[in-house]
């Protein structure tokens, strides 16, 4: 694959000694904030600060109706106040988890010219492959992140031709976690939707179904930073999916909006971190909180992290509230769109015909 714009590599940029970032890479002075930082020193700020929840998924399997009413509990009051969680006990396995980092590490540790190989077009639509971002018209500023994005799951939708073909493990290793980890969805939907009030099985059939329901991984390659007081990896912003999942190679760099300022994800053994994204708050009538959440770099280490993304299919789901959690007193708040119109609305601001309320 070949890209017709020139998009520098921020590994390159990195590693080739500069002591400041280029201009591009300075962020908005309205986005210098007290919390913006060498990720590493500001996860060390944050032990006296609110704490992302963790939840333990396994409860939802116990024989305890206890033990499985709190699970459901733990799990509405994260996604209605935060937006976003820890997941242990989530049953993917330790050594499956491990193995996704080392195929993944693995082939960011290629040089930068056998990475190109794979390099996608975004001007074109082709999104696939190994990147580095556009400027986002909102900010003008590039992000110090390089990325591999390609659709993981279902199988039958995928394209084993843009996947690395180095280490030659990837593909079997990223399937397998990819089944894995949909297994873990339908938990997390189920508890969602036992904390609506709703049968086990609404939200996910409402979300789109096991068919309907897209996994994009996003492997974000983030490089040792000069000045991490003035970059950003991911600019704050919501995700447009249902779900996203994270995990990372232990490096901080996730942060949270909640309560009016910054909050820095703790590394919390085992787990996996859940973000709420639009669609589900939409179909939540906005009782869940799609949370807004950017990506710190520092100086000292590379960070990498696994994001994928569980999205509903862009035409064949309409999203809209449920009928049930819209009354005389909580009136939908957004009007119904498909998943590829709320993307349009959201990236070039267009405003809602159906509702009042305002695209995300």
């Amino acid at each position: 694959m070949a890209t017709n714009v020139f998009i520098p590599r921020v590994e390159s940029l990195a590693n080739s000694g500069l002591d400041e970032i280029p201009p591009e890479y300075v962020r908005l002075e309205s986005e210098r904030d007290d919390h913006l930082g060498d990720a590493i020193e500001e996860e060390k700020k944050s032990d006296e600060g609110p704490q992302i929840p963790t939840i333990d998924i396994k409860g939802l399997d116990s024989d305890d109706e206890a033990v499985r009413k709190l699970c459901v509990e733990q799990m509405l009051d994260a996604a209605v106040n935060w937006g976003v969680m820890h997941i242990v006990g989530h049953g993917i396995p330790a050594e499956l988890i491990d193995k996704l980092r080392e195929v993944g590490t693995r082939f960011f540790d290629l040089p930068v010219e056998e990475k190109e190989k794979y390099a996608n077009d975004q001007p074109s639509g082709m999104i696939q492959g190994y990147g580095s971002k556009l400027a986002n018209s909102a900010s003008g500023r590039l992000e110090w992140m390089d990325y591999f994005f390609h659709l993981m799951f279902p199988e039958n939708q995928t394209d084993l031709s843009i996947w690395p073909h180095y280490p030659s493990d990837y593909v079997e290793v990223t399937k397998e976690f990819g089944k894995e980890l949909r297994v873990m969805a339908t938990k997390i939907f189920t508890l969602l939707s036992l904390g609506l009030g709703l049968p086990a099985e609404k939200l996910e059939a409402e979300a789109g179904g096991m068919e309907n329901i897209l996994f994009q991984m996003k492997i974000n390659y983030y490089p040792k930073c000069p000045q991490p007081n003035l970059a950003l990896g991911v600019e704050a912003h919501t995700d447009v999916s249902h779900l996203t999942f994270i995990f990372h190679n232990n490096v901080p760099g996730l942060q949270v909006y909640y309560d009016g300022k910054w909050v820095t994800a703790k590394n919390v053994p085992d787990s996996i971190i859940v973000h709420i994204g639009d669609s589900l708050e939409i179909l939540s009538n906005g009782l869940f909180k799609s949370v807004l959440h950017r990506g710190l770099v520092n100086k000292e280490k590379v960070r990498i992290s696994w994001t994928i993304f569980a999205e509903p299919h862009k035409d064949n789901v309409l999203l809209r509230p449920l009928p049930e959690l819209v009354t005389d007193a909580s009136p939908p708040k957004f009007g119904p769109r498909t998943f590829a119109q709320h993307v349009r609305q959201k990236l070039f601001k267009i405003k809602e015909e159906e509702s009042p309320a305002a695209a995300k």
